[in-house]
């Protein structure tokens, strides 16, 4: 097999992306300014330090999401071959929702999905009632 292809168009890549990074270098604006350095949020003046603490809400929005995700991906391509899959397909389709929404309905009853004041309240009202 022959790899003369995959070099040719390797270097291609290289000589295109050179080429262009030398032209934007070369026509690019030549000015520099105090504010070219500094991030742009949205048209508000940074302040403080991008280093702070995150609350956990952030990270557990960023879990259920990919969770949640994976499970779009996983049923989409159950989609995709159904009719091939058949019955059995079709049954492990059904195993792998149910525990999701099992999962799901866990993460509700612990009280991780909800946020701000209504859920410091659930948790002091779940906490304080007496257990069996």
């Amino acid at each position: 097999m022959s790899l003369w292809p995959l070099a040719l168009y390797a270097l291609f890549v290289i000589v295109l992306a050179g080429a262009l990074l030398g032209l934007s270098h070369w026509l690019g604006e030549k000015l520099r300014d105090r504010s070219a350095d500094t991030p742009y949020e949205a048209g508000m003046i940074p302040t403080g330090s991008a280093r702070g603490p995150l609350s956990i809400q952030f990270f557990m929005v960023a879990m259920f999401f990919v969770i949640f995700d994976i499970e779009i991906v996983f049923l989409l391509t159950w989609a995709v071959a159904a009719r091939e899959l058949g019955a059995p397909g079709f049954a492990g389709a059904v195993v792998f929702i149910v525990i999701l929404l099992v999962a799901l309905y866990y993460e509700h009853r612990e009280g991780a999905l909800l946020w701000g004041t209504s859920a410091r309240l659930a948790r002091q009202q779940r906490e304080s009632l007496p257990s069996h």
